[in-house]
């Protein structure tokens, strides 16, 4: 799969969960003192994810 997510620690210590693509990391989380924190991120992204508004903001 070219789509994936990560669990990284930064230099704070903390956990954070990064969503990848080809590599790339598109977005992430807030720090997180357990992975476990990091782990329920991730799973409220995919529940919430599909069904999230698409607002644009944008003016033209």
């Amino acid at each position: 799969m070219a789509h994936r997510f990560e669990i990284r620690k930064n230099k704070a210590g903390e956990f954070v969960a990064y969503f990848c693509y080809n590599s790339e990391s598109l977005f992430w989380t807030e720090g997180y003192a357990s992975k476990a924190g990091a782990k329920n991120a991730i799973e409220s992204i995919l529940k919430n994810g599909p069904a999230a508004e698409v607002v644009d903001t944008t003016v033209e």
